[in-house]
C-alpha cells in the first residue's frame, strides 16, 4: 500500500468518488410562503455528467474531472490529475469505494500514489459523499438543464465555488481518525 521507505508525515490522503449529475435532477426543500405549495419542476431526459472529485483535507487541494461516462480510463485520468497535484517528496492514499472501474491495478505505474479502497456499503467514511450533499444542496437540485453543456457548466461552476473557500474544504473533509502521525 504505502512504500516502506515513506515516512507517515510525508502521506497526504485524499478521499475520491464519483457523482451522477443530470435532467433526474434532485428535488429538495423550498422555501415558501405559508399555505403555499411551491412547484418543482422534475424532467424526463436522460442527459448526465459524472464529476469525478477528490478532496485532501490537511491541505485543501482538490481535483476534478467531468466526463460523460465512468470506466478505468478515466478513473486514471482522474488519478493522473491527484499524482500531479501531489508535491514532489510526498505520497498520496487516495482513499475510495470499491466502484467497478476502481480496480487494483489502475494505481500501477504512478510512483507518488497508491489506493485504499474502503468496505463495501460504507459511504459514511467517504467525507466527499457530504461534498456532493453540498453541490446539490446549494447549485445543482431543483434545477432544469437543457443540454449536457448547460449541466457541465453547472457542475463547473458548482464545484469552483465549494473549492474557492479553503475553510469549507479542510472543515467539511477532515476527520479526526485520520491523523497517523507518529506522535
Amino acid at each position: 500500500m504505502i512504500p516502506g521507505h515513506i515516512a507517515l508525515d510525508k502521506v497526504d490522503f485524499w478521499f475520491q468518488d464519483e457523482a451522477r449529475i443530470g435532467q433526474q435532477n434532485t428535488t429538495t426543500r423550498l422555501w415558501a410562503q405559508k399555505g403555499s405549495r411551491p412547484r418543482a419542476v422534475k424532467q424526463q431526459q436522460f442527459e448526465y455528467v459524472y464529476m469525478f472529485g477528490a478532496v485532501c483535507p490537511a491541505n485543501g487541494q482538490t481535483e476534478a474531472l467531468l466526463a460523460p461516462w465512468v470506466n478505468k480510463d478515466i478513473m486514471r485520468q482522474h488519478l493522473e490529475l491527484i499524482s500531479a497535484r501531489t508535491e514532489l517528496d510526498r505520497h498520496a492514499v487516495v482513499i475510495m469505494d470499491g466502484a467497478g472501474w476502481h480496480t487494483d491495478d489502475i494505481a500501477k505505474g504512478f510512483k507518488n500514489l497508491s489506493i485504499l479502497k474502503l468496505p463495501p456499503y460504507s459511504p459514511e467514511l467517504n467525507p466527499i459523499e457530504q461534498v456532493w450533499s453540498w453541490l446539490r444542496q446549494h447549485h445543482l437540485a431543483n434545477r432544469c438543464f437543457g443540454s449536457y453543456d448547460d449541466i457541465f457548466t453547472a457542475c463547473t461552476t458548482a464545484w469552483n465555488d465549494f473549492v474557492g473557500d479553503l475553510n469549507r474544504v479542510t472543515k467539511m473533509c477532515n476527520r479526526d481518525w485520520l491523523d497517523v502521525s507518529n506522535t
